[in-house]
């Protein structure tokens, strides 16, 4: 498969087994779950997120939220090439000094704190890592950010979700400078799949803006000090014909490697 804008061949990306694969950690949701006969907690991630790691030549181990410290993720880090941290519920608003709106998700504060300690333990260790929706949102947070925590009360409109567990077709414009821009290739302006109620509000030192909504929503952001830190609000797991964002993900993570 050769998505939009790739630089990569079928026979670039490495086959099944190679051991030039490298490995991608994805984080995932721990929710109330039913299959057959069970109705249990349980940790799961739609496939589309570990289906594009894939295609784009990476190897997908799931993460799933568990009892952590700064030991605990450096030895997780310790096994990996790569890290995505993936959409989910809302980002507990204790952790930006802030209290919920009514709107606001019930706190999944042992989602945050797994995912706050990957981060930064990635960061200090410049491994490349990719945040989706939740995931921009976790890293702006984790370094001292803050959250808009209901949309519509900022730009008076549903445009990003209408809560009814569909996406929204959505324009941003992409800055001319980053690494999202040349991951993306003379795409200036990107039709992007939304569903999200927050955003960044505050941006947290060190994070570079690098796309916005028309509304003036920021889109994209990126870590200045990271070899790979990209960061988006929406959902590019949705989009198969478009996986740049995964192939530059793994292409760096590649390159750590050696």
């Amino acid at each position: 498969m050769v998505s939009k804008g790739s630089e990569l061949s079928g026979s670039d990306v490495p086959a099944v087994g190679s051991a030039k694969r490298p490995v991608i950690g994805l984080t995932t949701y721990l929710e109330q779950a039913q299959t057959g006969a069970w109705d249990v907690p349980a940790s799961f991630l739609p496939k589309a997120y570990f289906e594009a790691v894939t295609q784009a030549g990476g190897i997908a181990v799931l993460l799933p939220p568990q009892p952590v410290d700064s030991a605990i993720a450096n030895r997780v880090i310790d096994g990996l090439d790569g890290l995505i941290v993936t959409g989910g519920k809302d980002v507990d608003p204790a952790r930006y000094g802030q209290e919920p709106h009514p709107t606001t998700d019930e706190p999944r504060r042992d989602r945050d704190a797994w995912e706050d300690a990957l981060l930064l333990a990635a960061i200090d260790r410049e491994l490349p890592f990719l945040g989706i929706c939740r995931g921009a949102q976790v890293l702006n947070v984790a370094l001292g950010g803050t959250l808009h925590q209901h949309l519509p009360d900022v730009i008076g409109s549903t445009r990003y979700s209408t809560g009814v567990g569909t996406f929204q077709v959505n324009e941003v414009t992409v800055a001319p400078e980053g690494v999202l821009p040349r991951l993306l290739r003379d795409t200036p302006t990107l039709d992007v799949k939304s569903h999200h109620h927050q955003a960044i509000d505050r941006l947290a030192d060190g994070l570079v803006v690098t796309a916005r909504s028309d509304d003036g929503t920021i889109q994209a952001v990126e870590l200045e000090s990271a070899p790979f830190g990209v960061a988006v609000q929406w959902h590019p797991e949705e989009d198969a014909d478009d996986l740049r964002l995964f192939e530059g993900l793994v292409d760096a993570a590649r390159k750590a490697m050696k």
